[in-house]
């Protein structure tokens, strides 16, 4: 087995109330598969883990498709807050941003708090200012925004007022409309198209992560997010928070999670996996399904998450019912799957 491979999610959740359209469908796994196909070229090149995570979440950021950068969720006032993470597992130095407001793609922030400061995470406008510092491209806050996520926040408040919904939190009836083009040049519709998006929308966890182990057995993990529909303005969940939302160890696996954030962090999700394999000897499938499916859903954690290990396998559990996912392996055609 080529050891080289790359996997990335989408976030999870359950399925459509109203059978999705094969349009939709489609548009979700054209999408994962582009973005496989660009970032797990660098994999082909002999780049590294670490260039091709980055690439595969920026592009992840691009598509409005998904909760993070461009179609970022609103929070309770309106807004956007980004958060992002980035950890190298050959050195075990990481990078993480919170609350971002006109960083373009906050992934390439945390990578720059990684590589260009003696920090580790950095927060609000002390992160948008580092970001800036570091030429960083910046948009108008307007930039995240798509009809469709103002619609969601829209009905959220009108529906439950007071609480937070787990990533899109859409349509009443269920038929939650999305982009139908994307390009992994980043060129993608914000014309939100009446099709019923392939996870219901009401009950979707929404950040967007990749893991990689390249050529040389290094491995590397990224995760992004908007956050939740609604969510109170400072929320930050476990996405940017190393250990929890996003690890990576050369001599264990590398991990990036999406779901419940706050259960995500309280269990330290994703290094456990990595514990579990380095004091018990678990392999990856084992402990990344002893998290998933026994750890988490101790405290009603939801989700899933993304995993590789140095010897190229790959995990992808998920305790709802569908989760956007998939991998590519040099030399191989790209896997993409919804459903379990």
């Amino acid at each position: 087995m080529n050891q080289a491979v790359l996997a990335i999610h989408g976030g999870a959740g359950a399925m459509a109330r109203a059978e999705a359209s094969d349009e939709a469908r489609m548009a979700y796994e054209t999408a994962l598969a582009e973005i496989l196909r660009s970032a797990g070229g660098i994999l082909e090149q002999g780049g590294t883990a670490l260039d091709a995570v980055t690439e595969a979440v920026r592009l992840l950021e691009e598509c409005p498709l998904f909760n993070a950068g461009h179609g970022a969720v609103f929070t309770s006032d309106a807004t956007h807050e980004l958060d992002a993470s980035v950890m190298d597992g050959s050195t075990l130095k990481s990078g993480a941003v919170a609350g971002l407001k006109t960083v373009r793609n906050p992934v390439l922030a945390a990578r720059a708090v990684m590589e260009h400061s003696q920090h580790v995470m950095f927060v609000a406008d002390g992160a948008e200012a580092f970001a800036r510092a570091q030429g960083l491209e910046c948009v108008a806050p307007d930039f995240f925004s798509t009809p469709l996520r103002r619609e969601q926040l829209e009905r959220v408040q009108q529906a439950q007022t007071g609480q937070m919904a787990l990533d899109h939190d859409a349509l009443a009836s269920g038929a939650a409309g999305v982009p139908l083009s994307f390009s992994a040049n980043a060129k993608a519709s914000a014309n939100p198209a009446a099709n019923p998006a392939p996870l219901d929308e009401d009950r979707k966890l929404g950040t967007v992560g990749a893991v990689a182990c390249d050529a040389h057995g290094n491995l590397a993990a990224a995760t992004s997010t908007g956050g939740m529909t609604n969510k109170q303005p400072g929320r930050v969940g476990d996405s940017p928070i190393i250990g929890a939302g996003c690890y990576a160890n050369n001599r264990t696996c590398a991990v990036s999670t999406t779901g419940t954030g706050e259960m995500f962090i309280r269990m330290v999700a994703a290094h456990d996996i990595s514990a579990r394999m380095e004091y018990t000897g678990a392999s990856l499938e084992a402990a990344a399904n002893a998290v998933v499916h026994e750890k988490l859903p101790q405290i009603d954690g939801r989700g899933g998450l993304v995993a590789v290990d140095a010897q190229g396998n790959v995990a992808m559990p998920f305790n709802t019912e569908g989760m956007y996912r998939g991998f590519i392996r040099v030399g191989q055609a790209p896997v993409v799957a919804i459903y379990a």
